[in-house]
């Protein structure tokens, strides 16, 4: 969804799990969905963690917890990892998540959450930690995260880091602003450069 971002303040949902990769945040079977519409990926993220193999509802998980609630998701180093299937950016938004912080994320999916406006925050280890501990503590713990200057801060303990984004991916995030709409911005500067090189 394209959103312009700016400073998101928003409890957060908390996945406390290494290594979750793509096919747990969308399993294979929803890639050969012939839509794109991101409310039927959000509505199947992480499906076989959500409900049983019967289909009725895990009560152990997380995102079926009312006491979580939010539109950052919290979870554990290496997020993201496997295959590079788009679709699982796609689940995530469209889920309503509009960050997710973790310690590490693999670069293709990292990026895939870049373009589809969800913005992968990566902080210390340490941080991490003491986010999850006070979300385990208060499932109503805020946390805000500044984009334009480059901080997210844990509001219960006051505790902030500083992460890094592409300044073109920056950019685009804070106008809403996808490749294609980038380019066509710049449509005037491309013509005027091209005559130019003609010259």
């Amino acid at each position: 969804m394209k959103q312009k971002f700016d400073i998101i303040t928003s409890t957060c949902v908390p996945l406390p799990l290494e290594n979750v990769d793509t096919d747990q945040i969308i399993p294979a079977r929803f890639l050969k969905a012939t839509t794109r519409e991101e409310s039927f990926f959000g509505e199947n993220l992480f499906r076989d963690w959500r409900y049983n193999s019967d289909g009725s509802i895990n009560k152990d998980f997380v995102l079926n917890d009312p006491k979580y609630s939010g539109e950052i998701l919290v979870a554990g180093k290496n997020f993201g990892s496997g295959s590079s299937r788009e679709h699982a950016a796609w689940a995530i938004a469209g889920y309503g998540f509009r960050v997710v912080i973790s310690s590490f994320f693999a670069d293709i999916h990292k990026n895939n959450e870049l373009n589809n406006f969800v913005l992968p925050v990566v902080v210390s280890e340490s941080f991490l930690a003491n986010l999850f501990d006070s979300i385990d503590k208060n499932p109503k713990t805020e946390v805000e995260v500044d984009l334009p200057n480059q901080k997210v801060t844990n509001k219960a303990t006051g505790e902030s880091e500083k992460f890094e984004i592409n300044g073109y991916k920056k950019y685009c995030l804070m106008n809403a602003l996808d490749d294609i709409d980038f380019l066509l911005e710049n449509k005037d500067k491309t013509e005027a450069w091209e005559e130019a090189a003609k010259a």
